[in-house]
């Protein structure tokens, strides 16, 4: 059945950008196609192509042509454009089964779902209400807040199963909206070939490195990933400028968007030099692996306690050390592999994980090596597409 399975998936999001959701979106499309599914994505109109891929864009809005990343209002618009894009997609195409990524995905594709009588999937990665507050779009303790809250709650009661990218993310399902059944946690994974350490062979990492601007005698934390204050990026800056004034050799490639010169204004006003933090923007997902060869210690200082954090998977696959805040998430990817700072968003302590890792090199080459051995074990998209093709199949 599954060379002739069409599988529509609503992405409520400008696909694809190089960041979070897309990657999920991205890696389980390839991995689905490995196994001979047809998979259609159906999304806003801005966002790059990807060669291989099927992708159908919604009608642009006159007004807003920047969109990219988070909540906004103008986000009703785009979302009501993609509605008409997915239900005239379906009824045109006729897929099987619908998934829906995010909550918008899910509720988009409810309709054309119950049209055409075939199963909807919802892939939860994190509450809509809690990224709605980590953006500043909403405020707890407010009526905005109730509203949206109770469209979550119907949103989660709509399809016929739900996939999560943690285990957190199922047990919070069940702890707010008492959500159990058909809740299916399958972890956001890793394309080993993609990512693997030694990718670049050591005089074009040194020549990188110093074409980047970094001294011959640091040592360099990446980061990668979105540009955000929940990401922790203040936190990182931070404790970065504690360790400067312990005349710690370490410069941190700090690599996303948005926000970057909001970002670089903090730096300078921390103290930090151009050699100490450098910024490169957006990194295309393409080029990934190798800014992250150039660098000794990874870092994921995220303080939200309801999404996943798919780029420290990233870090593992690169055999890099992984320095994070002890949150459910970050346990989950590094067991007890992580050098973790506590409690989220404690800036002394992040400095003290990083200067750990920084007078260790010997403990930084085994936790590496012992992380790549663990994303391989349990963290594979080929391992991950097989699992979504067994509950399609369970599903129709």
């Amino acid at each position: 059945m599954k060379n002739s399975l069409r599988v529509m998936m609503v992405a409520p999001t400008s696909f694809f950008l190089d960041y979070g959701c897309h990657v999920r979106i991205l890696e389980e499309t390839r991995a689905l196609l490995a196994q001979g599914v047809q998979v259609r994505i159906v999304t806003y109109y801005l966002g790059r192509p990807w060669p291989g891929l099927d992708i159908v864009r919604s009608a642009p809005t006159p007004w807003r042509a920047d969109y990219e990343v988070g909540s906004s209002r103008h986000k009703i618009a785009f979302d009501v454009l993609l509605s008409w894009s997915v239900l005239r997609e379906a009824l045109r195409w006729r897929p099987h089964l619908i998934h829906g990524h995010l909550h918008e995905g899910a509720l988009i594709g409810s309709v054309p779902a119950k049209l055409l009588r075939i199963p909807l999937l919802f892939d939860f990665q994190g509450s809509l209400t809690g990224e709605m507050v980590d953006h500043g779009f909403i405020h707890p303790d407010t009526p905005a807040f109730y509203w949206w809250r109770r469209l979550e709650q119907r949103i989660v009661e709509l399809p016929d199963a739900i996939l999560t990218s943690t285990v957190h993310s199922a047990a919070l399902l069940d702890r707010v909206f008492a959500r159990r059944q058909n809740v299916h946690p399958l972890p956001d994974s890793v394309n080993l070939d993609f990512f693997r350490p030694q990718l670049l062979p050591p005089p074009e990492r040194a020549r990188r490195r110093a074409a980047l601007g970094i001294p011959a005698d640091r040592q360099v934390i990446v980061y990668l990933g979105l540009l955000a204050d929940y990401q922790g990026v203040p936190q990182l800056l931070q404790s970065l400028a504690l360790l400067r004034r312990r005349d710690m050799p370490l410069t941190c490639l700090v690599m996303g968007f948005p926000s970057v010169a909001h970002y670089q204004a903090q730096a300078r006003a921390l103290g930090l030099t151009a050699q100490d933090v450098i910024f490169t923007g957006k990194v295309h997902y393409e080029d990934a692996p190798a800014y992250l060869s150039l660098g000794d210690i990874a870092i994921a200082p995220k303080i939200s306690a309801t999404e996943g954090s798919g780029k420290i998977l990233n870090y593992m696959a690169m055999g890099l050390p992984v320095v994070t805040y002890d949150t459910p998430v970050s346990r989950e990817y590094l067991g007890s592999l992580g050098v973790y700072a506590a409690p989220p968003g404690d800036v002394p302590d992040l400095a003290r994980a990083l200067a750990f890792l920084v007078r260790n090199p010997t403990l930084r080459h085994q936790l590496g090596k012992r992380l790549r051995e663990r994303a391989a074990r349990h963290f594979s998209w080929e391992r991950t597409g097989k699992q979504l093709l067994h509950l399609y199949e369970a599903l129709l």
